[in-house]
């Protein structure tokens, strides 16, 4: 774009706070307003699973920013205020505190919220983890001696946060409904001993069977599954996948598919944008949209929307990447593991404590998982990038 003067940011947390330092970085030098509907602002969300969670970091320890950058930002944080509409040919942002603003160019980073267990819950003892509050409020609970924590959902955030409750002394059963939890997304070899890590520590993982109900009036009390076991439980953990938060944008124009649709520069129309959790981009080269909740992504997205948006018109879409951290175990996936694809293991060294799996369709290789062997992720992320290029 050019001449922009002005750039309105709604969402503040990973890819709204990092659009807004790329600009600054950039020598963006107009007006930015970051609107956050949270009243805590700049922290980073996977250490809430982990050392948050566990008691290791204290919060302001788990910064999006350096609280000095953050000070030296220009821009005007609008905490605690939620947008409610966009008008995307005024390229206006309407708050529920009454207020439009107005710019040149507008961002959408609103990210993602838990998805929620159908009917009726109990209103105590059942939690979600997304937000610092969250983290905080389950941190609470974990500390009774001998608590007794089911899971529900055995995707990267409920183990993650299943091994962080073993280690708090916390007995734990998690609940996945796919017969193999992690398959699709790690594959067959690195999935099944992550699970049996999880087994070894203590873990009691209950896979290919689905919940009936939480039982409990005022506090949940146990959970009751659909082959007819009855687990007791003192806390619960929902942790069952997300939504993108993209009903304030009804009657907006934009094209909303499992998050808002945008090209491979994140343009999701003239001088509107989606970064983040919330953006379904299009791939360069590929005639399909993904919508990816990784951390890294949340910066490369926004790096990419502040390049564009200063005139700058680079067009490419990274490598995907992210991490997980389970009893001390670091599990890294560069690329995909698309269906269908041949698992070839590329190294396997016990007495160090990895192993590495590359991940091959047609004869091209697509990604590479590592455990405990982030050097040999790096190199083999190289490759996958220049083969893209």
């Amino acid at each position: 774009m050019k001449d922009v003067a002005s750039v309105v940011i709604v969402g503040g947390a990973a890819a709204g706070l990092a659009t807004a330092d790329a600009l600054h970085r950039r020598g963006f030098a107009g007006t930015v307003d970051v609107v956050s509907d949270e009243r805590v602002h700049n922290y980073d969300r996977p250490p809430l699973s982990k050392q948050v969670l566990a008691g290791e970091w204290a919060p302001e320890r788990a910064t999006l920013l350096p609280p000095r950058r953050l000070a030296e930002l220009p821009a005007r944080i609008h905490a605690g205020v939620r947008a409610t509409a966009l008008d995307v040919e005024a390229r206006a942002v309407t708050t529920d505190d009454g207020r439009t603003l107005r710019g040149d160019a507008v961002v959408i980073a609103t990210g993602v919220r838990p998805r929620l267990l159908p009917g009726r819950a109990p209103a105590a003892g059942v939690h979600v983890l997304r937000t610092l509050h969250d983290a905080l409020a389950l941190r609470e609970r974990l500390a009774t001696p001998g608590l007794r924590l089911v899971v529900i959902g055995g995707g990267f955030l409920g183990l993650e946060t299943a091994a962080t409750a073993r280690a708090l002394g916390a007995a734990v059963t998690v609940v996945e409904a796919a017969p193999r939890p992690l398959v699709g997304r790690l594959g067959a070899v690195v999935a099944e001993r992550l699970l049996a890590l999880h087994a070894e520590r203590g873990v009691d993982v209950r896979a290919g069977v689905g919940v009936a109900e939480l039982v409990g009036d005022a506090r949940v009390t146990a959970v009751a599954l659909t082959d007819g076991t009855t687990l007791p439980a003192d806390a619960v953990l929902v942790a069952i996948g997300s939504q993108p938060n993209v009903e304030w944008l009804a009657g907006s124009g934009l094209s909303i598919a499992d998050g808002v649709l945008c090209d491979e520069r994140c343009v999701a129309a003239p001088g509107v944008y989606a970064a983040g959790d919330v953006a379904c981009r299009r791939q360069v080269g590929r005639d399909r949209a993904v919508r990816v909740e990784h951390r890294r992504n949340a910066s490369e997205q926004a790096r990419a929307v502040a390049e564009h948006i200063l005139g700058e018109r680079r067009s490419s879409t990274p490598v995907p990447f992210f991490w997980t951290d389970h009893h001390k175990v670091k599990v890294q996936l560069a690329g995909t593991v698309p269906a269908g694809a041949v698992e070839e293991v590329v190294e396997d060294d016990p007495a160090r404590g990895r192993l590495v799996v590359a991940f091959a369709l047609d004869g091209v290789r697509t990604g590479v998982v590592g455990w405990n062997a982030p050097d040999r992720v790096t190199e083999l992320r190289r490759d996958l990038a220049a083969a893209a290029t």
